[in-house]
């Protein structure tokens, strides 16, 4: 078999013709749980971009109550939910303290200052 060559004189590149690899999955949310559409739904009633009953399932009429809210707010409409409408709508993250590493914020602990500041407590300077 006699190898192919370009106009150049090279030889053609050779294509790799193997399988797609089996470990490929999709990233992100897949779907929307029914518990989670259930509280979508409430709200977008409540904002009066849905009438009815919550159903608890992601459906079209779901779907375009969310896509008007999201545009009438001026934010993107092909990606449903958006976090800013959630977040809106007070489905964001909740931030109480019962969220929080053991029940307080987490910070610095209280023995870590910085040079400076034990300097200024304790009246000293770095003189070198």
């Amino acid at each position: 078999m006699q190898q192919q060559k370009t106009a150049a004189g090279k030889p053609a590149a050779k294509h790799h013709r193997g399988k797609r690899k089996a470990s490929w999955k999709k990233k992100g949310q897949q779907a929307i749980k029914p518990e989670r559409a259930m509280e979508i739904q409430q709200a977008l009633i409540r904002e009066k971009y849905l009438t009815g009953e919550p159903t608890g399932v992601w459906d079209a009429r779901t779907q375009a109550a969310l896509v008007k809210f999201q545009g009438d707010n001026g934010w993107q409409t092909k990606v449903v939910p958006d976090s800013r409408a959630l977040i809106k709508l007070g489905l964001g993250p909740n931030y109480s303290s019962e969220n929080l590493f053991n029940g307080t914020p987490v910070t610095a602990s209280a023995g870590a200052t910085n040079t400076a500041t034990s300097r200024a407590i304790n009246g000293t300077t770095d003189k070198r």
